[in-house]
């Protein structure tokens, strides 16, 4: 049994020291002042002196250890234990060499796959607590707010295909009952409107805007032009 320590570092690797210290002072405001949470790179160290964590690489596995809290692009702000772990240390090497496979550094994302989100899996196969809210705070936010406006965009696409479907069959429905009663005035008066000759006529005519289609597929397709702009 050992325990699993978790070290926190400001993330100052922009390579603009101006951009480091806006950081610095989110960071300050946001976790230390009104205890949101802020922009951070987290590690786990557990049996020895080394932290492990994710970061994006091109080829090979982005897990990676480096002295505990020592790493170089960052700057390091503080250690939390998580609590202790029950597994072996021959356990955690295993469990190291599952994640170094499963991670690879391509997939890295700052929102949806970063250090922080790493290291919440890792403790959790260690059997420890994962990380506290604020540490991912930011990313966890921002991946939120993503889905919800990808799901806003699916359902309005949906929404649109099921309105330019139904109203296809209406069209079609008006156009057949224009071919079987023959031709109707272009311009109905209000007296005869509400006939169905005249409103498939006068429907046709609004959404061709007086261009006579070669078919009844260019109509479909010129009023489908309509519904989606």
């Amino acid at each position: 049994m050992t325990e699993v320590t978790l070290h926190i570092y400001d993330v100052t690797n922009s390579g603009s020291e101006k951009t480091n210290n806006t950081i610095m002072n989110i960071n300050k405001i946001f976790k230390d002042g009104i205890g949101l949470g802020g922009i951070f790179h987290s590690a786990v160290q557990v049996y020895g002196d080394d932290e492990w964590s994710f970061g994006f690489c091109d080829h090979g596995t982005g897990v990676f250890s480096c002295p505990s809290k020592r790493n170089p692009m960052y700057t390091y702000r503080e250690s939390i234990v998580l609590g202790r772990t029950n597994f072996s240390i021959f356990k955690v090497n295993q469990i190291l060499r599952e994640l170094s496979r499963e991670w690879p550094g391509n997939s890295y994302d700052l929102l949806a796959k970063n250090c922080n989100h790493f290291c919440d899996e890792f403790c959790e196969r260690l059997g420890v607590p994962k990380l506290p809210g604020w540490v991912n705070r930011f990313a966890n936010a921002g991946d939120a707010a993503m889905e919800v406006a990808g799901n806003t965009a699916i359902r309005l696409r949906q929404a649109k295909t099921e309105i330019v479907s139904a109203s296809k069959v209406a069209y079609r429905f008006l156009l057949g009952v224009a071919s079987s009663n023959g031709s109707a005035p272009k311009s109905p008066s209000s007296s005869n409107r509400g006939s169905p000759r005249v409103q498939a006529t006068w429907f046709k005519n609004l959404i061709t805007s007086g261009a006579k289609p070669s078919s009844s597929s260019d109509i479909e397709n010129k009023y489908e032009d309509v519904l989606i702009q």
